[in-house]
């Protein structure tokens, strides 16, 4: 779900029995345990129509007829079709379970793949509190519905035909009226379905709106709590949890309204049964143990009927839930490999942008006929304005995104024509926003080399002077980070991060800004050990200090998306005003400061 778009929600369609058609599809590789699981549901379901049987065989023949050997065999035939229930209902439980546990194991690991695989585009236009609640609300629902919920629902359908066929034997007039409530019972079940299910679409909606709140709220304590917003944050979560609290009261009025309803109905004929079997059996046209068999089919259709009224929900939310997964699952990738896509060889590192444009969802325009070309080696600094287009430079040579128009070409080969893997892994990036992941300072420096040596992990450090502030922590590279790296300085996650590009030995390397997190002192030495590890390399560095202008061997100047000058930093100062401008405002001060 979009955060500009609401849920338009269709009653119980075609499309939503596709969608639950689509949900049971995902049992096909597990057909052996789904299969034997309803085989032994069906000899449950045969033992339980015998049971009434015996009932009636020990009610005439044991009591009436006063002969104790049928009623000995009759209890003893009791208990152990009672106790091959019991092995039977253990394995068909146990298999069902293991078929739908794979499903939603299935499921969530198709959901992240695709999440994986999906454009930053994508991203940007959807909340991570309805992904969130997607991948794992609404694929609890998808494994409720191939697992319990249908095995009820061929439960009640099985019992129920062979019920009626038992009853059409022992007595058709009274099986007629035993079952003259059942269509009742069909024509209310559809009903609260269609009325359930967008009101169930609309509770799931909501949860992810509290999910996308909440999650907000954590990841930005500290600035909720540096801007003394406590309260206002609480009052935001409390009127969406009202909202959802009023969607899901309408929800329990509606169901506890049908289940009663449904019992009712199914009582009815019950009643009916007693009064006119009552009748026959007083009148010698049915025996008392074809009574009791009677009334002990219907005991047992009774349950199998209660839960039906609970399982019907269950299907509207099943399909609402898969509605919204495979919303996920179908959505396409603006950024897509091509079908004769190839992997890109080792390069130099020459990058070309020729005539470049880019807008973001294809309406707000970025840039505009943007051309250089980067020699391999060469330090290529972005200069500009906020919003001038740098961030947006950077993110289509790795193809976060695609140019609208125009190419970007790597060594001659068109990224749009190699394979997503090879292109990326010749191209190592610091964003601006240092991202560092749950687990030790080890791990996350060779993120983007797991195997990489111990040897390598400390080289890398060095380089990026994160070493000795790693060696001065307790448990040195075994340091927990925690979630996001908040256990760390800024300069220190930035630092990590540096070691994190520079361990993968790129041949293109990008820095957002990549320097901005720390001292002075600190920002001179990474940008020596830059100097020295860009050696061989293009890099491209957003620059925002006077440091990383100077020793650029081109700048590129933007301007509201167009390149307004490039040169080095001497020649910029003679024959650009622009970049003459923002030196005298932004960056002399640096380096008097200094």
């Amino acid at each position: 779900m979009t955060k500009d778009t609401q849920p338009t929600v269709p009653p119980v369609s075609k499309k939503a029995t596709h969608i639950l058609w689509r949900c049971y599809g995902y049992l096909r590789p597990y057909w052996r345990w789904t299969g034997s699981a309803y085989l032994a549901l069906l000899a449950v379901m045969g033992l339980s129509i015998l049971v009434p049987q015996l009932i009636r065989r020990i009610v005439d023949e044991g009591i009436g007829r006063q002969d104790t050997r049928v009623l000995t065999w009759a209890i003893a035939a009791l208990i152990g079709l009672t106790l091959a229930k019991g092995v039977l209902s253990f394995i068909l439980g146990r298999w069902v379970e293991m078929s739908s546990q794979s499903v939603a194991h299935d499921l969530r690991n198709a959901l992240h793949q695709k999440l994986a695989s999906l454009s930053f585009s994508y991203h940007d236009r959807t909340e991570t509190g309805q992904l969130l609640s997607r991948a794992i609300q609404d694929v609890e629902r998808i494994r409720f519905l191939t697992g319990r919920a249908s095995q009820r629902i061929f439960e009640g359908i099985v019992l129920f035909l062979g019920t009626a066929v038992m009853l059409a034997a022992m007595n058709p007039r009274l099986a007629l009226l035993a079952l003259l409530t059942m269509p009742l019972l069909v024509y209310r079940a559809i009903f609260f379905a269609r009325r359930f299910r967008p009101l169930s679409l609309e509770i799931q909606t909501q949860l992810g709106v509290l999910t996308t709140r909440l999650e907000q709220n954590l990841r930005g304590a500290r600035i909720v709590k540096a801007f003394a917003q406590e309260n206002a944050e609480i009052a935001r979560f409390e009127e969406e949890n009202a909202r959802w609290f009023e969607t899901s009261a309408r929800s329990a009025r509606l169901r506890a309204l049908n289940a009663p309803l449904l019992t009712l109905i199914a009582n009815a004929g019950l009643v009916f049964v007693i009064w006119y079997g009552g009748r026959l059996a007083i009148a010698g046209q049915l025996t008392f143990g074809e009574l009791v068999a009677f009334t002990t089919y219907l005991g047992q259709l009774a349950d199998p009927v209660r839960r039906m009224g609970m399982i019907i929900p269950i299907l509207a939310i099943a399909s609402a839930a898969g509605e919204r997964i495979f919303e996920i699952l179908d959505a396409e990738s603006e950024v897509k490999e091509a079908p004769d896509a190839y992997d890109l060889p080792p390069v130099a590192g020459r990058v070309a942008f020729e005539n470049v444009a880019f807008a973001y969802f294809r309406r707000h325009q970025i840039l505009k006929g943007i051309s250089f070309t980067a020699q391999p080696g060469q330090v290529i600094a972005l200069l500009g304005a906020t919003g001038s287009g740098k961030s947006t430079i950077i993110n289509l040579i790795p193809r976060f995104y695609d140019p609208t128009s125009g190419r970007i070409t790597i060594d001659g080969h068109d990224i749009r024509q190699v394979t997503l893997h090879s292109l990326r892994d010749q191209i190592s990036i610091v964003l601006q926003e240092t991202t560092l992941f749950a687990g030790t300072l080890r791990e996350n420096i060779a993120f983007g080399r797991p195997n990489a040596g111990e040897a390598e992990i400390i080289a890398a450090a060095r380089a990026a002077h994160a070493h000795a502030f790693i060696t001065a922590m307790p448990e040195g590279y075994a340091t927990e980070v925690g979630e996001r790296g908040v256990t760390l300085s800024g300069g220190q996650r930035q630092r990590v991060a540096i070691a994190r590009a520079l361990l993968k030995d790129p041949r293109i390397l990008i820095l957002d800004d990549a320097t901005s997190s720390v001292d002075t002192e600190t920002e001179q030495l990474i940008q020596a050990a830059l100097q020295r590890l860009m050696q061989g390399r293009t890099s491209f560095v957003i620059a925002q200090r006077l440091s990383t202008v100077r020793t650029a061997d081109r700048i590129l100047l933007l301007d509201q998306g167009r390149i307004a000058a490039q040169g080095a930093h001497d020649e910029l100062l003679r024959t650009s005003g622009l970049y003459a401008e923002i030196y005298h405002g932004q960056l002399r001060p640096q380096e008097v400061a200094a």
